[in-house]
């Protein structure tokens, strides 16, 4: 029998509204988004970064501003894009909280496995 030495583990953090978790919900994908409008200054350009269509990240963007009822970026027309108050905290959340998941479940995870 193989060892279990070969194993892996990772965590998947979501943050939801509370109405719906398939609804506008805000995850790894949404905050690479953000991550490359912070980078970038675009969402277009941060869409392209990660290999998404334009349409999916506007869709994912407003989705998740519908459900969670406030903007979580501050379009500027051509000028591009930048983070409101709320969505840089979320991030700046999101981000918090995936180390620290991540951290603690690495170490449990080898607790319990090897």
């Amino acid at each position: 029998m193989r060892s279990m030495k070969h194993l892996g583990i990772k965590t998947r953090i979501t943050i939801y509204s509370g109405k719906h978790l398939e609804d506008g919900t805000f995850g790894k994908g949404i905050a690479m988004l953000l991550r490359g409008i912070i980078e970038t200054g675009s969402l277009n350009a941060s869409a392209k970064k990660i290999h998404m269509a334009y349409s999916k990240a506007w869709r994912i963007v407003k989705e998740t501003e519908q459900s969670f009822g406030y903007n979580i970026i501050i379009r500027d027309g051509a000028r591009g894009s930048t983070l409101s108050k709320e969505g840089a905290k979320l991030l700046d959340v999101y981000e918090q909280l995936e180390s620290e998941a991540s951290a603690f479940l690495e170490q449990r995870f080898n607790e319990l496995v090897r």
